[in-house]
């Protein structure tokens, strides 16, 4: 396989520029009907506001049982998805948006909406407890536990705290204690389970993660989003308009476009939510993309010195075939990586890594199939020369 890859090989793509514009124009506009009239795409807790809390319950549950409980709060539009751990941990989505209040009292409000959702799913689990000044080991956090501790174990409350709720303490390995058995394995010694026993309870659930925008949040963050992927895209266009000709800046601001619309499209089908990640991703995407048109168009203007009797599109032609081993070794290579990390790399990056496995193939086809056919059309309708900037 790799001396194949060395090879020069002899295809025309030029010949299959209308099937590619085709396939590209179809892809984007089934997108564009699918977000436009059809599903829609589903905006993260970023961009479309609202609240987010991710929950691991001490024995399983149901989703019906935890849509129910929120219909008795008056929440019964929530999203819930169950993620993780079977019947133990779910994503709760609120889709109740608080608006014509200004941007702090947003904030506290959908606090106490995410306040509301938490009480709704402890239901009176723990009151008794509470009230005998027991606190939740299921819930608590650094302070107070070092608190709770440092009265017994000063010299050592700060570390016993950390071992066991911190951020790479027992329970964020453990997602939810079960048993106080279990915090031996922090190497916590007898005595203080044996208080922590009589100082504390452990609650139904715990929550992982809660995060809260507001509507006003929500809207400027999609702006400057939506801004920094257009002055990206200009900046690119001016670079390579300089750096070579205008037809090769709008080649290759046409073939980033459609990579974005694609990925779009793409994720618009598949129901995953665009988030601020998801926008990273895509600018990445961008990247990457540019530097494969780049070298091409580099090799475009080699090749025209060398090649001054034969067509743009046989120059083209040859350009890309010498480039295409060099493009399947670097993106390949990349997409194995891409590829890992959406297998093995969990849940919170799953979104992240499907993207960009969908703009590294995306990418590729773009730059082999697209790049060099824009810029013959444009020098067709605009009847510009060929040659380039020294």
């Amino acid at each position: 396989m790799p001396l194949v890859l060395l090879k020069t090989p002899n295809i025309k793509f030029m010949k299959y520029k209308y099937v590619a514009l085709a396939v590209t124009g179809a892809i984007v506009l089934a997108g564009v009907l699918n977000v436009t009239v059809g599903k829609g795409l589903k905006l993260g807790v970023d961009f479309g506001g609202g609240t987010l809390i991710r929950v691991m319950f001490k024995t399983p549950a149901a989703v019906s049982d935890i849509r129910q409980t929120m219909r008795d709060v008056g929440l019964g539009n929530s999203t819930i998805q169950a993620t993780g751990k079977a019947g133990h941990e779910f994503q709760i989505r609120t889709m109740q948006v608080i608006k014509g209040i200004d941007p702090q009292k947003e904030v506290e409000a959908h606090e106490q909406l995410a306040d509301r959702v938490i009480a709704a799913l402890k239901g009176d689990d723990g009151q008794a407890e509470i009230q005998r000044g027991l606190k939740d080991l299921n819930n608590i956090d650094t302070r107070e536990i070092t608190s709770l501790l440092s009265a017994t174990f000063p010299n050592e409350a700060a570390q016993l705290a950390e071992k066991i709720v911190g951020r790479t303490g027992l329970r964020v390995t453990k997602g939810i204690f079960t048993d106080y058995a279990e915090l031996s394995e922090a190497g916590i010694q007898p005595e203080v389970i044996t208080f922590l026993k009589e100082r504390t309870f452990l609650g139904k659930l715990t929550v992982i993660s809660k995060e809260t925008v507001g509507p006003q949040a929500g809207a400027d963050l999609r702006y400057k989003a939506t801004l920094a992927t257009i002055w990206a895209l200009i900046g690119m266009l001016v670079y390579i308009a300089f750096r070579f000709k205008l037809a090769y800046g709008v080649a290759a601001i046409f073939t980033l476009t459609q990579d974005v619309l694609i990925t779009m499209s793409i994720y618009s089908f598949t129901n995953r939510e665009i988030n601020l990640p998801i926008i990273a991703a895509m600018l990445t995407i961008v990247g990457f993309s540019i530097n494969d048109t780049i070298v091409i168009f580099d090799r475009v203007r080699e090749n025209t010195k060398i090649m001054r009797k034969e067509s743009l599109e046989n120059i083209m032609n040859t350009s890309l075939n010498q480039c295409l081993g060099r493009t399947i070794i670097t993106s390949g290579t990349v997409f194995i990586t891409l590829l890992s990390l959406y297998i093995f790399g969990g849940e919170v990056i799953n979104d992240f890594a499907f993207c960009m496995l969908i703009g590294a193939i995306e990418g590729v086809y773009s730059t082999v199939a697209l790049s060099c056919p824009v810029v013959i059309f444009w020098q067709k309708i605009f009847k510009t020369k060929t040659g380039f900037r020294k």
